[in-house]
């Protein structure tokens, strides 16, 4: 890596999206770990109608950084609808999605922005399947996300180890300008598709990943990935 590209990726600025739904066991260490990285400028709360007590914590931690803001949804809409209501508010050059569970690693972050392009156009998308990936994931729920990847890149026409990840680090003009439908997880479907359809510029970058279990709060459902198989047709077939 050149010193030119490192100088230009070490300015590229950075926001996080966090939506929040139902997260107070775990979002305020979520939050303190993503709020450590430095590469990290902008950090955005979305909480998305919680009926526990995730928006007072919220709030108190956006108290304490100055870099921080919290948004509430008018209605539970599901991750779709949150993260994507907030896309208009991004004033930097990149966003990445950070899930409230503590599943993922902030620190696999700023190996991420290592590889991004010096016009900041390009896609990094953090996967779970590639060798050197630290993972600790259900038999299921990995056979389920290598097949729905597959599918996926059979489809775009475009080998994609891992269609589910929510570490997605994207242009931030991409996400301005694009009009976004999916409310729920198929959301993650249609940031790629859409993205892949005018540009193939990805990159795949491995990172960590330790999965929780439904008693400690997971939401994604096995119909969750039907609608996955939809969206893959859907935006492929639009």
């Amino acid at each position: 890596m050149d010193s030119d590209n490192e100088s230009k990726r070490m300015k590229t600025s950075l926001t996080a999206i966090v939506p929040v739904y139902n997260e107070e066991k775990f979002v305020n260490k979520s939050l303190e770990k993503l709020a450590s990285i430095s590469s990290v400028d902008d950090i955005l709360l979305v909480d998305d109608c919680s009926t526990d007590k995730s928006l007072e914590i919220l709030n108190a931690f956006s108290d304490k950084h100055k870099n921080v803001r919290v948004y509430s949804t008018e209605q539970n809409g599901g991750k779709g609808s949150a993260i994507k209501s907030v896309f208009k508010y991004i004033k930097t050059d990149y966003a990445i999605i950070h899930d409230a569970d503590l599943e993922y690693d902030p620190s696999d972050i700023e190996k991420m922005l290592l590889y991004v392009d010096l016009d900041n156009k390009n896609f990094v998308l953090g996967s779970r399947f590639l060798m050197n990936s630290k993972i600790q994931l259900y038999r299921r729920t990995y056979f389920a996300n290598k097949f729905l990847s597959l599918v996926f890149s059979v489809f775009h026409s475009k080998r994609i180890s891992d269609i589910a990840s929510c570490y997605k680090l994207m242009p931030a003009t991409y996400l301005r300008k694009t009009t976004f439908i999916e409310n729920g997880f198929a959301i993650e479907v249609e940031l790629l598709a859409k993205f892949l359809k005018e540009n193939k510029n990805l990159i795949e970058v491995p990172i960590s990943y330790k999965a929780r279990s439904y008693e400690d709060g997971k939401k994604i459902k096995t119909k969750d990935g039907f609608k996955y198989i939809y969206s893959i047709l859907k935006y492929r077939l639009s």
